[in-house]
């Protein structure tokens, strides 16, 4: 990158970390934001090849996506780090957060590591792994903390798991405190889901299949948030489906406590009845809920409760989602409808453009310490150009990530990334050919 430079003009510039909502102009040089700025550039010379005329869409922040789970390393046939790189880049994102359930578990320090290098080597994205948060995912033994953050892991999950072992959560939770490292729950009481397959509730039975009840979540919220009023770390629900849930941690944020929380895209715009005549690609973790509470999701977004969505991109092979709908795998692809579906919020009035791009750029950023997901002189120029009102259709065969399974099959959206730029160099541009 060294002596590149590239100037922005007649750009929306947007950053949700400074609150900027200003037509202008940004500059980049070797890689980095050189300066930004209202009315910077306008009489440039929009010809010269070093320049991007944005034509007035908006340019933000490259998107963060904290939770994304892959088949690397060990089940490579549903998603690679580089396929998930280049499904990532089609919906604006320049960073993902990988989940340690893969095969083997992410909980040596040397997986870790080969998860960094992978990721250098064969992804265009950056590239960030959660580590285990106990060994083996087995909820029963707590990993190397120190170790895993020392070989880079951001963050410590036991990914879509959730630790049912009270006393071993405590001491793990204890333990990261003192590394003041940041733990991520899944909030589903793993005795009341077993076997399960949807929402409990007059539609579940209506189909005939094994349902869970919203309490299964909110019963774990609340037990964690006492161990985190008695640990005292920093403690993010990796993602939350109902109200009940809702209100139980904006008690707890009003009380000063270091919790924070997402949203799956999924749960934005579906519900319980999207799952229709047993169709596989709406089975997700935890289920979709009924339309009170995915009414209080959008909420939560809007009033900042809610503190970040998330694609939970969890792709699966064709051979797994065509089953009976009890028998088939939990997940969804979502990281190229990311960014529609967050969009959804601006165009319905549910939120502005700036607080809705906040939930995807600097609040993750925020949460996991990094430096990225804001413009601003000297930072990463990993950015998104956005055309907001672009109407288009899913279909699933044009997705870049190498599973199809997403539960937005055939829906309409409004707003897509245009083109996606890594240390100000474009690395994908959707006029291009695939």
């Amino acid at each position: 990158m060294s002596g590149r430079r590239t100037v922005f003009c007649n750009a929306r510039l947007v950053d949700a970390a400074t609150g900027l909502d200003a037509k202008g102009g940004l500059l980049v040089e070797n890689g980095k934001i050189a300066d930004l700025g209202a009315g910077l550039f306008n009489d440039i010379d929009r010809n010269d090849p070093e320049v991007i005329d944005c034509r007035g869409l908006v340019l933000s922040p490259g998107l963060i996506d904290m939770r994304v789970f892959t088949g690397e390393p060990g089940t490579e046939y549903r998603e690679t780090l580089e396929s998930a790189s280049r499904a990532a880049l089609a919906g604006g994102v320049t960073t993902i957060i990988v989940m340690p359930n893969t095969d083997p578990v992410i909980d040596e320090p040397s997986l870790v590591d080969f998860i960094r290098r992978r990721a250098e080597a064969t992804a265009r994205v950056h590239v960030l792994p959660m580590a285990a948060l106990t060994r083996h995912l087995a909820g029963q033994v707590m990993t190397e903390i120190g170790l895993l953050k020392e070989a880079g892991a951001v963050a410590f999950t036991d990914g879509d798991r959730t630790i049912s072992n009270t006393r071993v959560l405590r001491r793990a939770l204890s333990y990261a405190s003192t590394f003041d490292a940041l733990v991520v729950g899944h909030a589903e009481d793993p005795d009341l889901i077993e076997g399960t397959a949807v929402n409990e509730g007059e539609y579940a039975m209506r189909l005939g299949l094994p349902a869970a009840p919203a309490l299964a979540e909110t019963m774990i919220v609340e037990r964690d948030i006492r161990l985190v009023e008695l640990t005292g770390a920093r403690y993010h629900f990796g993602q939350i489906s109902c109200r009940a849930s809702l209100e139980v941690i904006a008690k707890a944020k009003a009380r000063g406590l270091p919790i924070t929380c997402g949203v799956s895209a999924h749960h934005l715009v579906l519900n319980e009845l999207d799952v229709g005549t047993y169709y596989t690609f709406m089975k997700v973790k935890p289920p979709l809920r009924a339309e009170a509470d995915r009414v209080a999701m959008v909420e939560g977004v809007a009033s900042g409760v809610i503190d970040v969505i998330v694609s939970s991109h969890d792709p699966q092979a064709a051979d797994t989602k065509r089953q009976p709908f009890a028998q088939a795998a939990f997940g969804a692809a979502g990281l190229e409808t990311l960014l529609p579906v967050a969009l959804g919020l601006y165009h319905d009035g549910a939120a502005d453009l700036l607080h809705v791009l906040k939930a995807v750029t600097s609040a993750p950023a925020k949460i996991l310490g990094l430096d990225s997901g804001v413009m601003k002189q000297g930072a990463a120029a990993d950015l998104v150009l956005i055309d907001p009102d672009a109407p288009f259709v899913v279909e699933p065969e044009l997705l870049r990530s190498r599973s199809k399974n997403t539960p937005f099959k055939g829906r309409l959206f409004q707003g897509q990334a245009v083109k996606t730029f890594i240390g100000g160099e474009c690395v994908f541009n959707r006029g291009a050919p695939r």
